[in-house]
């Protein structure tokens, strides 16, 4: 079987380490169903791999994905492998077009509508994900579901952050490099946080679900700022997309592609943590 094409983006890390998992593996699909999770996760992670190994426990899901888009014509069948790399994105990227979906709606990432069409007649959809819709809060957008895992990460480190910028905000500012383009995404003001704080306010946001780091001047031209990535939320451009398989890679998310500078915690989506809660 033919190594993948793995895509480099500007915000792309070049992964070495294999995806520990100690997140929690998502379950296999059952018969007759595809686990809408495990295949958001993998169409994260894949494509920042090296190889074309497969994200645990995603394997026979993304099979029946990528057997669907087969058939249809827009992925060549060497590639239904369980392995959501590059080609596989593009492919479901196309599917999206081919339904009417245009922007962050046919970005490759599956949404539960897309996923469900293109199950119809092969197989339901388990454990769904939704973004939830777009709110005002606290002077940006978000969407509901970013809304309620920064309040649980909040409750977590005992204090209310200043959100700088939100998501939905395309060219906003021009040192995001697009990842606040879509949804899931937020910068946190830290300039007046003491060290302790800061990793305390990291910390809790990646025990809820965000793939988040401190950025610190000396990174970029930006102030004292976190920076969080909702992982899984099917709204996230595709620059954050690839932040959050650096994430679970363990890389920085930056262009310099270096290791991750933050606390280490059990890695775990929202829905993970509620589930937990």
């Amino acid at each position: 079987m033919p190594h993948r094409p793995t895509r480099r983006a500007a915000l792309a890390g070049a992964v070495v380490a294999p995806l520990g998992l100690a997140l929690g593996a998502p379950s296999a699909a059952a018969a007759g169903s595809v686990d809408m999770e495990a295949v958001v996760l993998a169409a994260q992670v894949d494509p920042r791999r090296p190889d074309s190994a497969l994200t645990t426990g995603a394997g026979p899901s993304v099979r029946l994905v990528e057997r669907a888009l087969a058939d249809r014509g827009l992925l060549d069948p060497a590639y239904v492998d369980g392995h959501f790399g590059t080609l596989t994105v593009s492919a479901y990227a196309a599917w999206q077009r081919s339904l009417g979906y245009t922007g962050l709606a046919a970005n490759g990432l599956p949404g539960r509508t897309s996923l469900t069409h293109l199950g119809d007649g092969r197989w339901s959809v388990v454990r769904p994900l939704t973004p939830g819709s777009k709110v005002a809060f606290r002077g940006v957008t978000v969407n509901t579901r970013t809304r309620s895992m920064l309040r649980a990460a909040e409750a977590r480190a005992g204090r209310t952050l200043v959100v700088e910028q939100g998501s939905y905000n395309p060219g906003g500012d021009p040192t995001s490099a697009g990842t606040h383009d879509g949804g899931g995404t937020l910068d946190l003001d830290a300039e007046a946080l003491g060290p302790a704080a800061r990793t305390s306010v990291v910390r809790a946001l990646r025990e809820v679900g965000f793939a988040a780091w401190l950025r610190s001047p000396a990174q970029g031209d930006w102030p004292w700022h976190v920076h969080a990535v909702a992982m899984s939320d099917t709204d996230l451009s595709s620059a954050a997309q690839h932040q959050v398989g650096d994430y679970h890679l363990g890389r920085n998310g930056l262009a310099n592609r270096g290791p991750d500078d933050g606390p280490r915690v059990t890695i775990r989506t929202w829905e993970e943590y509620q589930r937990l809660s």
